[in-house]
């Protein structure tokens, strides 16, 4: 049997004349000759695709197949709430209703996010039904394409045998494989991103701006733009920006380059901005403003503390973290053999990623998923470190990759499932149909939505109610004789009742998951003459 042998030819350091460098007259001045001409000196690899190269399809068939059992042997398992729920029942109600233009929850408008997900997910369902499985197709494909776009554009930057242990690890990582492959917005995102952020960079690494790949990076970000909106665009150009002003600018990028650029992204994305704007106005207010630039710097919810991401990037990094101080050591070597390893590709990639978890960490509002984006240039990293020493002869390096994979199998065949079902307020199905599949019970959730239940009795028709709101929702229940009521928190069911006028009664309560439900009725009360 032949063996699977990676080779990435030695990279020579350019020659650099520092004669005709002008001289620095501020700190910051010094920061592009730091960047380009020590840290990151080395010559880049040879183009994969260059006359006479080959491809390798044993590394890609190897990559398709270790991340491919890791995602779709293990899709149905009970929805987690309330983001799963609620992206499993958003593309519902569209496509139950023939909508493709405004989302719709619960019969109401939902104008957070922008459609291409839901899309995508409804398509699914056209194809195979109403299942949860069936909805995290989607995501499914999203990471296991961004690991594989890591692996076929990586190599053009970092070269193969780099590229290939970046997708590794990239598909050992328990945040990018293990959470991405959720019912939620970040894995797609993701793919969109990587896609733009490699394909921008091979666009202007040649000394020519090279179409193709500006035209796909251009594409990537329209679609990142349709998924979760501009962030996508805020995730590629200031890296894209920064590598260039610290002295990699090789091809000249024109402003018609950038005016086509931005002309695709808009060609991409603006005939639905415009469309939901005429059908629904409040469109740019609400999401524009309120969900994009306010959430960011005055946040509503999900506040977290600056160093939040710090935990996370090592958790995400799982296994590569083990090996940090000696790729730090990598990074600031001024050995001639290390320095030579450090081309202009993997300052860019780090750029990227620690961008990424910067931005992120400079907003308000945060959640772990956010910075999903960050990890395929990471892992790349990591991989062009490993590949570029002898670390990737180590058994060391190979039992982490191993072990971490065999961890991540088990965690998403058998723990995530089980986990889901502990949690679910759908793990007595029978029951919970019973009691919620009858569409004249009205429904009512508090203090906040619990979409799965919709989700699985195919209702649409669930009624929401704030804490504040409390006063609009004892009214809601005394219009009805018999009401079910979902609790989304452990303490509602007691707040509720202490609100509850003589006339309405709490009964059969039942714990579900992390969630409650009861029933509340209604008795005439009767006067004596």
């Amino acid at each position: 049997m032949q063996k699977l042998e990676l080779r990435d030819p030695p990279i020579q350091s350019p020659a650099i004349n520092y004669t005709e460098a002008r001289t620095p007259t501020h700190l910051l001045g010094w920061l592009p000759i730091l960047w380009a001409h020590v840290l990151f000196a080395g010559a880049p690899p040879p183009n994969a695709h260059a006359p006479g190269s080959r491809w390798r399809w044993r590394p890609l068939v190897a990559i398709f197949t270790l991340s491919g059992l890791l995602l779709y042997p293990c899709m149905s398992f009970f929805l987690f709430e309330p983001d799963e729920g609620r992206y499993a029942q958003i593309p519902r109600e569209m496509l139950t209703a023939g909508e493709w233009i405004v989302p719709t929850l619960q019969g109401e408008p939902y104008l957070d996010k922008p459609p291409l997900f839901y899309w995508l997910v409804m398509l699914s369902y056209s194809f195979l039904g109403f299942h949860d499985w069936a909805a995290r197709l989607v995501p499914a494909l999203a990471v296991h394409a961004a690991v594989l776009v890591s692996y076929i554009l990586g190599r053009r930057i970092v070269g193969e045998r780099s590229a290939f242990w970046g997708a590794l690890f990239l598909t050992v990582s328990p945040l990018f494989l293990g959470v991405g492959r959720l019912l939620v917005l970040d894995g797609l995102l993701s793919l969109w991103v990587t896609l733009a952020v490699l394909a921008a960079y091979l666009a202007q690494a040649d000394r020519r701006l090279r179409i193709g790949w500006w035209l796909t990076a251009a594409i990537a970000c329209g679609l990142g733009v349709l998924t979760k909106g501009p962030v996508a665009l805020l995730l590629l150009a200031p890296p894209l920006l920064m590598h260039r002003r610290l002295g990699f600018a090789s091809a000249t990028i024109s402003w018609r380059a950038w005016a086509g650029f931005l002309g695709v992204v808009l060609a991409v994305t603006l005939p639905w901005y415009v469309a939901v704007c005429v059908q629904r106005p409040e469109f740019v207010r609400y999401f524009l403003w309120q969900h994009n630039v306010q959430r960011f710097v005055e946040p509503f919810d999900h506040v977290r503390p600056v160093w939040f991401y710090g935990p996370i990037v090592l958790y995400g990094l799982l296994p590569m973290v083990v090996l940090a101080w000696p790729c730090g050591r990598f990074l600031t070597s001024t050995r001639s053999i290390d320095a030579n390893a450090r081309c202009a590709g993997l300052g860019y990639l780090l750029l990227a990623g620690t961008w990424c978890v910067f931005f992120f960490s400079l907003a308000g509002s945060k959640l772990p998923t956010y910075i999903l984006p960050a990890f395929p240039p990471l892992c790349l990293a990591f991989g062009c470190f490993v590949a570029r020493t002898d670390w990737h002869r180590a058994r060391v390096t190979i039992a982490l990759v191993v072990v971490a994979w065999l961890v991540q199998a088990s965690v998403n065949w058998i723990a995530i499932p089980l986990y889901a079902r502990q949690r679910s307020p759908m793990q007595e199905l029978e029951a919970m149909q019973a009691r919620c599949g009858d569409p004249a019970m009205p429904i009512v959730c508090f203090p906040r939505n619990v979409d799965s239940v919709a989700f699985y009795v195919g209702r649409n028709d669930l009624q929401t109610f704030r804490s504040k709101d409390i006063g609009a929702c004892v009214q809601e229940l005394a219009r009805h004789s018999r009401t079910v009521v979902l609790f989304g928190h452990r303490n509602s069911p007691d707040t509720l009742a202490r609100h509850l006028p003589p006339s309405l009664r709490m009964i059969e309560r039942r714990k579900m998951g992390l969630c409650e439900s009861a029933v509340i009725v209604r008795s005439e009360i009767h006067f004596a003459n």
